[in-house]
């Protein structure tokens, strides 16, 4: 029974292929697995009794407490109308420019994507307000859905970013555990702030090479991406559109950048601001801010309740010695830590069309994290390669989830291979980071080590 452990692995992806709930398929596979085990004699059933404190470190974890705050900060800002008047005056402005409607929309949604850090969300406010305008303008339908898809990914990358803050967590806990078993009793440690520190330059990077790429089909194919003769905005609506919400993001995120705030004390901080810029602009109504509510709670249950899924299907795994064949198998792969890091990078992109972020980060990462990072891999390159990884894997047909939220908002005003043949080029610019930070890992490491010394 030595591959037991990947057995296990199969079978949760099988159940979840069939539908099931993903907290309830990592919980139930997992305890079906501890039972054989402990009935044929391969499981040692005390590894269960470090459940109870693993829960108890999950509810007392104060860096995921900012996932709620962070939610509700990124609820507040769409449900508020401030996505839609900065979309509005940020399309006016660009556009009269050859593709300035795209420029506009990349734009918005690397706001959108640093304010709310959940893709689904960003994407479909997105589709909603931007595309109708993008196709009246005469923009191809390709471009124009490529475009959506894509920015609306940048919340993967983007920091403050929920997706950074899970996989910070996890990131860190691996970290510690491959110094441990290196024999460093005295390990050291990252934070979220240095994943989000790291992301800052392989997001403006990607957001820079999109908007390159949607200027140069607006000047060297304008029937693509024509200009659109819209009224112009006055400068005093522009900078009231904009200002505020960069405001508020540059504030969360250079409070924890300088240390001045932790990430939990600056997602406070930003879900008290978006609310009182609500305030203020009396976009938020009593209905609204329920809404935002139920809405925030609903997306913390389902991301604590994968977490406790996660936290037994790890301890079962381990039980039944999964890190130890995980760890043979890197071993025997030819290319050593390279050929290992290529590996990793092709099974998460393959399983980015069946998994949400959520998943991958709480299964996968905690399996093959800890093992690279022993055999020398810096934890913050790392953490900024799966994530960009992850996003390129939204955008992938036929199962990239950025497609089905954009369909699903689409309806019949685009044709499904348009769609499909509009988010390739963006794939292909994601790959070429993923490469480019292969090639110089010091554009995701070079800012959290000056500033923090990590």
């Amino acid at each position: 029974m030595d591959y037991a452990a990947l057995l296990m692995f199969l079978a949760v992806f099988i159940f979840l292929l069939l539908g099931y709930p993903v907290a309830l398929t990592l919980a139930g596979t997992s305890l079906i697995a501890a039972g054989f085990g402990v009935l044929f004699g391969f499981f040692d059933a005390a590894f269960l009794y470090a459940l109870p404190s693993r829960l108890y470190g999950i509810m007392t974890n104060q860096t995921l407490i900012a996932v709620p705050l962070f939610v509700l900060m990124g609820v507040i800002l769409e449900r508020s109308r401030i996505a839609e008047d900065l979309l509005d005056a940020m399309t006016r402005a660009f556009g009269r420019v050859p593709g300035g409607l795209g420029l506009a929309v990349c734009l918005v949604g690397m706001m959108m994507a640093a304010s709310t850090g959940i893709v689904g969300a960003t994407v479909v406010t997105m589709g909603l307000m931007a595309l109708p305008t993008m196709l009246k303008a005469g923009y191809h339908p390709a471009l124009a859905t490529g475009t959506i898809c894509a920015t609306g990914t940048l919340g993967q990358i983007i920091p403050p970013s929920i997706a950074l803050v899970l996989l910070g967590d996890v990131i860190a806990s691996g970290y510690q555990q491959a110094q441990l078993s290196l024999g460093i009793f005295n390990p050291k440690s990252i934070s979220v702030g240095d994943l989000f520190a790291g992301a800052i330059f392989p997001g403006l990077l990607l957001v820079a090479l999109y908007s390159l790429y949607i200027l140069g089909i607006g000047l060297l194919r304008p029937s693509l991406a024509p200009s659109a003769d819209l009224p112009r905005v006055p400068v005093k609506q522009l900078l009231s559109s904009a200002v505020p919400p960069l405001l508020l993001i540059g504030l969360v995120l250079g409070a924890i950048i300088v240390g001045a705030a932790t990430p939990t004390e600056a997602a406070g901080v930003g879900a008290l601001g978006a609310l009182i810029l609500s305030v203020l602009r009396k976009s938020l109504n009593r209905n609204a801010l329920q809404v935002a509510l139920v809405s925030t709670t609903t997306t913390t249950c389902m991301v604590f309740f994968i977490l406790i899924g996660a936290s037994l299907f790890s301890l079962v795994f381990r039980g039944l010695g999964g890190d130890e064949v995980v760890a043979h198998l890197f071993d025997q792969m030819p290319g050593g830590v390279f050929g290992a890091m290529m590996i990793v990078m092709v099974v998460i992109f393959l399983l980015g069309f069946i998994l949400d972020f959520i998943e991958i980060t709480f299964v996968v990462v905690p399996i093959v994290g800890p093992i690279l990072m022993a055999m020398g891999v810096d934890p913050i390159w790392l953490g900024i390669m799966i994530a960009v990884n992850l996003q390129t894997s939204f955008l992938t047909p036929p199962f990239g989830f950025a497609l089905f939220y954009l369909r699903g908002v689409a309806k019949d005003t685009i044709q499904t291979v348009d769609l499909y043949r509009g988010v390739i080029p963006f794939i292909l610019i994601q790959i070429a980071l993923l490469i480019i930070l292969a090639w110089q890992p010091e554009i995701a490491t070079w800012l959290p080590h000056k500033i923090y010394g990590s």
